[in-house]
């Protein structure tokens, strides 16, 4: 079922977010132009918790959605990074302060594959431990909030996180801690 890619054409670039048009021709044939491709680097989060057990949040606004939120420690894959898992070493470590006894990879999902070329990879950081103050971006204004397990169960049946890649990461984070069945 794979198209056949005819023509790329790049139409806007930047250094989050690139677009580019492209001409594809189906296995029937058919054409289709045009088709944009939403190019952004690869993304990582992690269910981040302590050493005493408690989970690490990250409440900071939005501007797309114009909402300050409740979310997961992450950020993006840095060209500087060796791989998805040093790249969220080294976010929960700027975002946070923390480093971890175990970083574990959960999977990974896309946000748009219809028009999206990137993935979120999700982890299970463990055995958290405080140690650094917070190195944030120019444009980062991060609160660390250290929930209990029930509380973050309370924001999920409540739907209070409205990341879906973070939420998809909670659910795949208790199903790994024992903490969710079917």
């Amino acid at each position: 079922m794979n198209w056949e890619l005819v023509k790329s054409e790049y139409l806007f670039s930047d250094l989050w977010f690139t677009v580019r048009k492209d001409r594809c021709m189906r296995k029937d044939g058919a054409i289709v132009d045009p088709y944009y491709v939403y190019e952004f680097p690869d993304w990582v989060t992690a269910v981040a918790i302590t050493s005493e057990g408690e989970f690490i949040f990250e409440r900071q606004y939005r501007h797309a959605l114009g909402l300050t939120m409740m979310e997961i420690p992450g950020g993006c894959v840095d060209p500087t990074d060796k791989d998805p898992k040093a790249a969220i070493a080294r976010e929960l470590m700027e975002e946070t302060g923390y480093e971890f006894d175990s970083i574990e990879f959960l999977g990974k999902t896309s946000a748009n594959p219809s028009t999206n070329n990137n993935w979120m990879h999700f982890y299970l950081a463990t055995g958290g431990k405080h140690v650094a103050s917070q190195t944030l971006d120019a444009n980062e204004e991060i609160e660390i909030k250290l929930l209990r397990l029930e509380e973050v169960k309370d924001l999920l049946r409540n739907k209070q996180i409205v990341q879906s890649m973070h939420a998809t990461a909670l659910f795949y984070a208790l199903e790994k801690l024992g903490e969710l069945t079917y």
